[in-house]
């Protein structure tokens, strides 16, 4: 019985988190493009390092492919910029 109830008031808790994040990322979606772009640069990273053939170190391949995710964003922000300026 007192397993259940810890069962239920953490079940609570977690849609109450759950419940807050949904809040917070209907006002502010920066947080969750940085989330995504950090998943992202984990998938692309070990790509890197395996076609660079084990030359870097892990560390440099993170770097690497996180330095093509932020040159990627600049480039797609400033083709907007170029081709809808009214917008900014």
């Amino acid at each position: 019985m007192m397993k259940i109830m810890k069962l239920n008031i953490f079940a609570a808790g977690i849609v109450e988190a759950v419940s807050y994040i949904w809040q917070q990322w209907c006002k502010q979606k920066s947080p969750l493009f940085i989330f995504f772009a950090l998943c992202l640069n984990a998938i692309i990273a070990p790509a890197v390092y395996a076609a660079t053939g084990g030359k870097f170190e892990p560390r440099h391949t993170y770097a690497l492919s996180a330095l093509g995710l932020v040159i990627l964003g600049l480039a797609i922000y400033l083709f907007d910029v170029v081709f809808r300026p009214e917008r900014y």
